[in-house]
């Protein structure tokens, strides 16, 4: 552990409950934050897993004719 996170997590420790939830969540959600690069590779990597479930049978396609039905039915 680095000097200055030890002094950080010191200085930490001195707040008070509720800034101490405070601080920990926004570090949690800065974890969340993907790049744009990060989102682009994961949206891949899932089409690639659909198209290859497609392609060795596990999953069904569905004609557009009736894709496109539904959305309407749902919208109207």
């Amino acid at each position: 552990m680095s000097k200055k996170l030890e002094e950080i997590i010191n200085e930490a420790m001195e707040l008070g409950l509720e800034e101490r939830a405070q601080l920990a969540g926004t570090l949690l959600s800065s974890l969340d934050e993907l790049s744009e690069t990060e989102v682009e590779r994961l949206w891949l990597q899932e089409a690639e897993r659909r198209l290859r479930d497609y392609r060795e049978g596990k999953v069904k396609g569905i004609p557009a004719e009736e894709v496109f039905n539904r959305a309407i039915a749902d919208i109207s």
